[in-house]
Order: structure tokens, then C-alpha cells, then sequence
């Protein structure tokens, strides 16, 4: 079968592209606006709303509390960031920052912003509001540090630990330019810039929604107001959300800084069952929605609607967590229940075409990937051997899998979760099956509540350190518990030590023998695959850009055949 396959190639992002150019200025100019509601370019008639089925309900308003693709698809519409993302590709672009440059330390970084933009609120950004931003990221209660697990990952402490973060400060050096200090040299700044958790938001709606007095009650998170009323300053405002038909509604910002939204008004409905979505598309309630199911990719067409293919550029893995069963804690148990999964099966039977079973926790379009490292082969004989040396024969296995959602490169949780429950009683490993919502605890519980669990993860920047990083930087907090293995902290310091070599070659030999060591050596949880996900709209629609970060903007979005 053939798909549309409108996105733009990875490009990789080398060390002189992250670390020692400056970029180039901005080629988004503010534009005239014109009334997209009545008549499209060609004189015909145009809708003025666009709706979208999202496949589960935003955890938050605030992106930087977030980890969820859910989330971070209403945010990208409100947000923008000093570093863009050039659509369709991988690539950096300038966004809000007009140019960024180091100087010969490669430790303080020089950022000129534009002199264009407010907020939607009618706050100017400047220097002092971007400053403002990044003092309120690293300055976080016990609570937000626990959840903002972007900032996490990638800076690795905040300022109850100044010493080792890499964020070490924010100058204001003009009232458009400043200067930001990190600790070390990586290969991943200032690429991280461009994460969706670090959009710049208004200091006025900061302020007056107590945006860092996050608390928890019980094992719920408690949002402070700033969470419901998200103030940026990209090409649509937030509108407001129907918790009952759980719908974001974003309107047309007409004050914005670049081209102005062609369309006055985004919808996007929370829709969690595939087949719903796509009965919704067919009936005309929506105009698209993400991950439709590869196997009604080919009658999609068929029926007019355009399939856009991302490339692979994620992994789905079985996260498995010695917090409540220290037999995970034994390397032996941990290759048993890989050799018990037949994931050659699972990817034939149950993920789109063009998905690959998983020899690492990255795909190979990433610098870093090791090509010379096979699959763990499926051998039920050689898992019940591995659990009786380990003395674990009669093991059992909370076992959780996410409800209300899809994600890309879990396109069916239910029916993933059978085959490899099933393949794990057929080795004599009993099964105890937990469910929650996506939104309402699984992510939360991943950390300490299940054994095992579905997660997976989709690139925010083609970096090796985005992929590693993200699931093992942080020692004392990841869902796997390496703080809790004897070889956490030297994994941990492996991370840093590879991202912080500047050398390219020589950083790509790095992340190759680390990757071996972690699936070799540590095995700290399970890769099963990499997916090809879709996202569909109906033929009415034009000007969508998939992106291979699933990371699209609905700002270049016309619906013809208006209401």
C-alpha cells in the first residue's frame, strides 16, 4: 500500500550545529491578516473551525508540568519557545530567539529575542519575561520538582541542587537579549530549548495563577490556577475546556507576532477509541484525528481522506520496576520475560507496517544507535530456565496497561497487552492485570505502583541524549528505579559522560558501547519496537504538516466546504 508522506527527512543534529553555531535570523514575518471564516484563497468557501480527535484528554494546561503528548498538542498551539522546530523536519529553527551564539567557553549562551512580540495577555516579552520564565522552571517545591519531569531530565536538578544543574542562571543583558549559563558543555543545548515543557508563558498570568503552587493530595496532583489559564504567545489563544466532553477550544490570536492562523478557530476533542475517531471523521463531527489504525489506513484513503505517515522515531517499550518486586532487581528474571515475548509476532500481528522489533531504547535514525546489536531472541525454553536459576520460578507480575488512549507507538494497548500476557503464563509467570485511565493515575503509578508496564517514548530532538536521558538520567527518580540497581549511578554518569563529548565521531562511538552495555550488561527494561504512526485528515483539509516528533501546528490549517 501507498501512503502520503508529506513530512521532511531526520536530519541529524551534530555537535557544531547544537553547540558552537549561531543561528541564522528568523525568516517568520508577521503577516497580514486575513479572514479565513468565508473564502479560502481560490474564492471558495472556507470553514472557520477546525476539529480534531485527540486520542486521550490533556493532563494539564501547564506544558511544563506535562509529559504527555495530549497535552503537549493544545499547548503547541498556545506556546512558542526560543528554539523552533522547522515543520516536517527534526531540524532547529529560530522562533522566539532570533539568534543564539556561545562564547569560547561554549558555557554562556547569548540569545537575541525578537522586539515584536507580547503575550496574549498584552505582557511585552522581552529579556525579563524569558529570564523570569526559566527562574520559575528551576525554582520548583518539592511537589514540582517531582512532576516537571522535562526539566528533569534534561537539566537534572533544580535549585535545591544548583551545583548540579545544568541550568546555572539567566542574565538580562538588553531588554532583548540575555545570556544563559550552563554548567558543562552538551550536546543537547541548546536544542532542549525547543521542548514543548519550556514554552515561554506570560509572567503576568504566571504570577497571578501561583503557577509553582503545585501540592498533591493523596496520589492526585493539586494544579494551581496558572494550570487552567495558559497564557502564551503563539497563533491561538486557550479558549476554555469542557471537562464533561473533555474539548479544548483555542481561538484565533489576531495580535500574533508571525502569519497569522488561517483558520479562527481549533477545536480538539478528546476521543480515546480508534474506531469512535474514525466513525467521527466518517460522519463529518471531526476533520482528522492521530493514530488511526494501521489496518483501515488503505479504506481511509479509499474514502477521500488524505493518511500521513510519520517516520519511525519512537520506541515503545516494557517498563519493569523493582520498587514492589525485588526479583526485577535479578538481571536473570529480567532477560527471562524478555525471552518469553514474542515481539517478531507482536510486530507482524499488531503494529502498522513498517514497524521493527527494538534492539535498543532508540531507532536507528538517531546518531548513537548500534547497529551490531540483535534482537533478544523469542525462547520460552531459555526464560523458564533464567527464573529457576534465579529462584523466581514461581514469579508474579503486576502488570498494567494505560485505558482512554492511543499513542504512537502503542496504536492498541488492549491487544498488545494480551499477546505478551499471554506469552508470559505460557513460561509459568502469573499475571495480575491492572488498568488505569492515561490521564487519571497510570503515569503517576508507573513509578511505584506496577511491576511491569506499557510506556514508550516518541523524540522531541534527534539526540541519542534525548532518548537515554530522558528515561535513565535522572538516578534518583526514573521508572525503572535504577537507584535501586547497583549499576544506576554508573549508568547515570555514562549519560553525562557521552553528552558532554564534542567530538562527533567520537560522541557516536560513545553512545554505541552504551547502548550495548545498557541491553548487554543492565537491561533496565524491555525496547519491544519502533512504529511508522499515522495522522488523518479529511480531504476538505489542506496545509497540514505531519511531523516526525508528532509535534504538529494547526496554524497552517484551511478546512474548505465552510459552515
Amino acid at each position: 500500500m501507498t501512503f502520503k508522506r508529506k513530512a521532511g527527512p531526520l536530519v541529524g543534529l551534530t555537535a557544531a550545529a547544537l553547540v558552537l553555531t549561531a543561528c541564522a535570523t528568523s525568516e517568520r514575518d508577521s503577516g497580514t491578516s486575513t479572514d479565513t471564516g468565508t473564502a479560502g484563497t481560490d474564492g471558495e468557501t472556507t470553514s472557520a473551525v477546525f476539529t480534531f480527535g485527540g486520542a486521550g484528554a490533556p493532563a494539564t494546561f501547564d506544558p511544563y508540568y506535562a509529559s504527555d503528548g495530549e497535552t503537549f498538542r493544545v499547548s503547541r498551539q498556545i506556546f512558542e519557545n526560543l528554539i523552533g522546530i522547522t515543520p516536517g523536519t527534526a531540524d532547529l529553527e529560530p522562533e522566539l530567539a532570533e539568534s543564539w551564539e556561545p562564547d569560547d567557553s561554549g558555557l554562556n549562551w547569548t540569545f537575541t529575542l525578537r522586539d515584536d512580540v507580547t503575550f496574549h495577555d498584552g505582557t511585552p516579552f522581552d529579556a525579563e519575561a524569558a529570564c523570569a520564565n526559566f527562574e520559575r522552571m528551576f525554582d520548583q517545591n518539592e511537589v514540582g520538582r517531582s512532576v516537571a519531569y522535562y526539566w528533569g531530565a534534561t537539566f537534572g536538578a533544580f535549585a535545591d541542587d544548583a551545583d548540579n544543574s545544568l541550568y546555572q542562571g539567566c542574565e538580562v543583558t538588553g531588554e532583548h537579549e540575555l545570556v544563559m549559563t550552563i554548567s558543562r558543555v552538551t550536546s543537547k543545548f541548546p536544542a532542549i530549548l525547543s521542548l514543548t515543557s519550556f514554552g515561554m508563558q506570560s509572567p503576568t498570568a504566571l504570577e497571578e495563577g501561583d503557577a509553582n503552587g503545585i501540592s498533591q493530595s493523596g496520589e492526585a496532583f493539586v494544579y494551581p490556577e496558572n494550570a487552567n489559564n495558559p497564557v502564551g504567545t503563539g497563533p491561538y489563544t486557550f479558549s476554555g475546556y469542557d471537562e464533561a466532553t473533555r474539548t479544548v477550544t483555542l481561538e484565533r490570536y489576531d495580535e500574533y507576532w508571525g502569519e497569522p492562523a488561517k483558520t479562527e478557530q481549533i477545536v480538539i476533542r478528546a476521543i480515546p477509541d480508534e474506531s469512535t475517531r474514525r466513525q467521527e471523521l466518517q460522519a463529518g463531527g471531526i476533520d482528522g484525528y492521530d493514530l488511526p489504525n494501521p489496518v483501515d489506513w488503505q479504506g481511509l484513503e479509499d474514502e477521500g481522506n488524505q493518511v500521513e505517515v510519520r517516520p519511525a522515531f519512537n520506541v515503545f517499550y516494557l517498563g519493569l520496576n523493582p520498587t514492589n518486586n525485588e526479583a526485577l532487581k535479578d538481571l536473570r528474571v529480567r532477560q527471562a520475560i524478555y525471552h518469553a515475548l514474542n515481539r517478531e509476532q507482536l510486530v507482524q500481528t499488531q503494529l502498522p507496517e513498517g514497524a521493527a522489533v527494538a534492539t535498543q531504547f532508540m531507532p536507528d535514525t538517531v546518531a548513537g544507535y548500534n547497529s551490531e546489536l540483535e534482537p533478544y531472541p523469542y525462547d520460552p525454553e531459555r526464560a523458564q530456565q533464567l527464573l529457576a536459576e534465579a529462584g523466581a520460578e514461581d514469579l508474579t507480575l503486576v502488570f498494567a496497561y494505560p485505558t482512554e488512549v492511543t499513542r504512537p507507538y502503542m496504536p492498541d494497548p488492549v491487544k498488545l497487552y494480551d499477546a505478551m500476557k499471554a506469552d508470559l503464563e505460557a513460561v509459568g509467570i502469573t499475571v495480575e492485570t491492572v488498568t488505569d485511565p492515561w490521564a487519571g493515575g497510570y503515569l503517576d503509578k508507573a513509578y511505584t505502583d506496577y511491576d511491569a508496564h506499557f510506556l514508550g517514548w516518541t523524540g522531541d530532538i534527534n539526540s541519542a541524549d534525548n532518548f537515554l536521558a530522558s528515561f535513565f538520567g535522572n538516578v534518583e527518580r526514573n521508572r525503572f528505579a535504577t537507584n535501586l540497581q547497583d549499576f544506576g549511578t554508573e549508568l547515570g554518569e555514562a549519560i553525562v559522560a557521552a553528552d558532554g563529548i564534542l567530538d562527533e565521531a567520537e560522541r557516536t562511538a560513545a553512545y554505541e558501547e552504551l547502548n550495548q552495555r545498557i541491553m548487554e550488561e543492565w537491561l533496565p527494561g524491555l525496547p519491544i519496537s519502533h512504529s511508522s504512526p499515522a495522522i488523518v485528515v479529511s480531504g476538505d483539509v489542506t496545509g497540514l504538516v505531519a511531523s516526525p516528533l508528532t509535534a504538529e501546528r494547526f496554524d497552517t490549517i484551511e478546512v474548505s466546504g465552510g459552515n
